[in-house]
């Protein structure tokens, strides 16, 4: 089973928002990286650009595939994770830690309020 932790948010396309504040760490799924298998890049966003929910803000190469990843929330990109550059594996390895995304400073803070709880990810996974 994958590991869901119970203090993230979670978007059907398999990303996960840490929400700190007015801040949203982002990164995909313990459920994704699994799919995916061995991630070997990671392209990264500009940091200062603006994002709408569900628009593209990088993309996660594997051995197997290429998948985008999506903002889960509206805001804009304050901090990227330069290490994955060096290091995508971490992807893999540590997905609800060192292998986060991006970090973005939420424009509407109410859209958190349709992501899904862990719950409802694990019933989105087949895993309930």
């Amino acid at each position: 089973m994958s590991e869901v932790p119970a203090h993230l948010h979670y978007t059907k396309d398999h990303e996960w928002a840490k929400i700190e504040g007015t801040r949203a760490r982002v990164g995909i799924t313990d459920h994704a990286q699994h799919e995916l298998t061995d991630v070997v890049y990671v392209e990264l966003p500009a940091v200062g650009k603006v994002v709408k929910r569900g628009e593209e803000i990088g993309v996660v190469e594997s051995v197997k595939a290429a998948s985008e990843v999506y903002a889960p929330v509206s805001g804009k990109i304050v901090e990227v994770n330069r290490v994955l550059e060096d290091k995508p594996e971490l992807v893999n390895q540590q997905p609800y830690g060192d292998g986060w995304i991006v970090v973005l400073e939420v424009s509407d803070p109410a859209e958190a309020r349709g992501l899904m709880d862990p719950a409802t990810y694990r019933t989105h996974i087949g895993e309930s």
